[in-house]
């Protein structure tokens, strides 16, 4: 049984005690892919150096993530751009609109999450999105950029039955992790409406830990939790789970 987490910030300064662990620990319960999201050039080289540390285990993105779009975002989106210029990622991510915790850079957002797009498009990749609070904005963007070479996820997908039907029209799979574990998720109430061949496993460790560790670090081993939660939500074994959602992450990244 291979499992896939489709979003991991491994490089999180939360691992720094105990990544190596971290990623054994999981190893052993046959989770063997970890799909990185970017956040900003900040992290770039901590990306690199767990790649390098675990080259068959470890697929980058690239990307600004929406809640580091500042000021200087023309600046990290031109870092974003030289980076897919140098080197093979699998996904431009994370990116989006998170409206969340600040609202003052709605309008950057918007153009960052556009350009990325345009980007993601240009290198023939996959976009994985954040979106927080801005379903509205996130889909009206995904409206207007729409086309058989606009894919990814839908990451840590967290809407309702309806929003998730649109955002498979646009050629997104949904990102299930912890939440769907949570007692006020309410994913798990319609998520069986939705065929399993649109959903990938993931944990955006170290947050969104799910039940029974809600409220400590999230690391990857634990999407052993989201992936019994989803058996049962299904009702089918966990073994068809891990197959079906490995089998999408490769469609959707290509390796």
């Amino acid at each position: 049984m291979i499992l896939t987490d489709t979003h991991t910030h491994l490089y999180s300064e939360a691992f720094d005690e105990d990544r190596e662990e971290a990623i054994k620990r999981a190893i052993a319960l046959g989770i063997e892919r970890f799909f990185i999201p970017a956040i900003d050039s900040t992290y770039t080289q901590s990306m690199f150096d767990l790649e390098k540390s675990y080259p068959d285990n470890i697929f980058l993105m690239m990307g600004l993530h929406p809640t580091h779009v500042k000021e200087n975002f023309k600046e990290e989106l031109k870092h974003v751009e030289e980076m897919l210029e140098q080197r093979k990622f699998f996904a431009l991510g994370e990116i989006g609109i998170d409206l969340f915790w600040d609202k003052t850079f709605l309008k950057q957002q918007q153009e960052a999450f556009r350009a990325q797009i345009q980007l993601a498009k240009k290198f023939k990749l996959p976009i994985v999105i954040h979106c927080r609070d801005a379903f509205d904005e996130v889909f009206e963007v995904l409206e207007s950029e729409k086309g058989a070479d606009l894919f990814g996820i839908f990451h840590c997908f967290t809407g309702t039955l309806e929003q998730a039907k649109k955002a498979i029209s646009y050629n997104m799979k949904l990102g299930i992790g912890g939440v769907v574990t949570f007692k006020n998720g309410k994913i798990d109430k319609f998520l069986d409406q939705i065929p399993l061949e649109n959903v990938v496993l993931e944990t955006d460790s170290p947050y969104l830990a799910p039940v029974p560790y809600r409220g400590k670090r999230n690391e990857s081993a634990y999407i052993m939790n989201v992936l019994e939660k989803l058996a049962d939500v299904y009702e089918v074994s966990t073994e068809s789970v891990a197959d079906i959602t490995t089998k999408n992450s490769k469609q959707v990244f290509g390796v």
